[in-house]
């Protein structure tokens, strides 16, 4: 990643927020709306940093207990 990265992401951002006014959305709704989208992201992270850390899913093998696997 590049030493920019906030660069980066400010003209990404800035090209993001033009979509939606472009189309007619208010910029404040707009940046309202991301705030409001990065509130519950970050909550969500808040509870659960890496699902794919969590232990309770645990993906098992399936069984084969069907009678037709047993021929």
């Amino acid at each position: 990643m590049t030493t920019n990265w906030r660069d980066d992401l400010r003209l990404k951002l800035e090209d993001f927020v033009d979509t939606f006014v472009i189309n007619g959305a208010k910029q404040v709704d707009v940046y309202n709306a991301i705030q409001k989208e990065l509130d519950f992201l970050r909550a969500a992270y808040d509870r659960d940093p890496d699902p794919t850390d969590d232990p309770g899913d645990v993906v098992e093998e399936p069984s084969n207990d069907w009678p037709a696997s047993q021929g």
